[in-house]
């Protein structure tokens, strides 16, 4: 038996994103390693000529082929990677040249799949590809994308997006990751991607649904002190953490604590807290055996009932049932550090 290979054409253009482009044939190109051998993905860069391509990082590459040559082949999956400008108000403006956008619409019409990463929702978008359906982006440009584009049902939220018709948007920039996963997950079984993953020593396969915005990625506050502050209640959330112990650390008063919070990140210190301590516990309860008694004392909470509170308050069920619908596949809780929780997998 010969070796069967899909054909996954990236698309190449100056100023692409580096790790849009190189993020998912690290994961397409354990496949093989993973199944029988006999089994995989063919993957190309294609870009207008065949001149190397400078991406947003410096670093040129050198395509394997043309977007006019690739077109006389049978595409199993056409990948698309994003861009950005960044302008002198720190602003950032998604890129959708006209004529790679009309490559890419042309590219579609002859493809089974077609995956965006990243900002590269916008160029699919300008082709016309995402028209009535829901798409995902990079957080930062998702109001842009929604506002140029109003027949996109654009949600901000997810990793990633599968919609009918074959269609995937993904979250950027380490989501590529997640994305060519499930992309392997499809094709060739979610055994097959899990131990891909692990061979990554990626954080095991996460969900589409899970949501890109993380705790510690929320917009920057604009002072130093809330920011050493932030680093410091994420690298403690199993310690106790009250206004009290947080203004002695910042060295302000509990109301100019509470006051500066709300006004640098629109919450109190105790929404903040618990929103941060709900992640970790979401992470734990997905990808660990932890027990639920475990998970509250790794997370800050002390019992239960006040894990099963919180997490009540913030995704409308229980800790159980956060487990058993998200859940991806087991790894054992084998050691912390002081300070900062750390989960170490365990294959089987």
């Amino acid at each position: 038996m010969g070796t069967v290979n899909r054909l996954i054409v990236i698309v190449l253009f100056e100023g692409v994103d580096l790790l849009d482009v190189t993020g998912p044939p690290e994961v397409f190109s354990l496949v093989p390693h993973e199944t029988t051998g006999r089994v995989g993905y063919e993957v190309v860069l294609a870009a207008e000529t065949t001149a190397p391509v400078t991406t947003a990082a410096g670093v040129r590459i050198l395509p394997d082929t043309t977007f006019s040559e690739v077109a006389e082949r049978t595409i199993d999956t056409l990948l698309v990677p994003g861009s950005v400008e960044v302008d002198g108000d720190r602003r950032t403006h998604p890129v959708a040249d006209p004529g790679t956008v009309a490559r890419v619409k042309a590219l579609a019409g002859r493809t089974r799949r077609v995956a965006s990463v990243c900002v590269g929702a916008h160029i699919l978008a300008a082709a016309g590809l995402l028209d009535g359906k829901r798409a995902t982006t990079h957080w930062s440009t998702a109001q842009r994308l929604a506002a140029d584009h109003p027949a996109v049902r654009v949600d901000p939220d997810p990793i990633f997006i599968r919609e009918e018709g074959e269609i995937w948007t993904g979250a950027g920039i380490s989501a590529c990751l997640d994305l060519s996963l499930a992309l392997v997950a499809e094709d060739f079984g979610e055994q097959v991607a899990l131990r891909v993953a692990r061979q990554l020593v990626m954080y095991l396969k996460r969900p589409g649904g899970q949501s890109q915005f993380s705790v510690p990625l929320e917009p920057v506050s604009t002072t130093r002190r809330i920011e050493d502050l932030r680093h410091h209640i994420l690298n403690n959330l199993d310690q106790r953490l009250t206004v009290p112990d947080l203004a002695a650390y910042a060295h302000v008063s509990d109301r100019q604590l509470t006051r500066i919070f709300k006004s640098e990140l629109g919450v109190t210190p105790h929404a903040y807290i618990e929103s941060a301590r709900v992640e970790l516990a979401g992470n734990l309860l997905e990808s660990t055996d932890a027990t639920l008694e475990r998970v509250a004392t790794l997370c800050g909470f002390g019992t239960v009932d006040t894990l099963i509170r919180a997490f009540r308050r913030r995704h409308a069920t229980t800790p159980s049932e956060y487990r058993a619908s998200l859940r991806a596949a087991p790894v054992r809780v084998t050691a912390e550090t002081s300070g900062r929780n750390r989960v170490t997998a365990e294959t089987e």
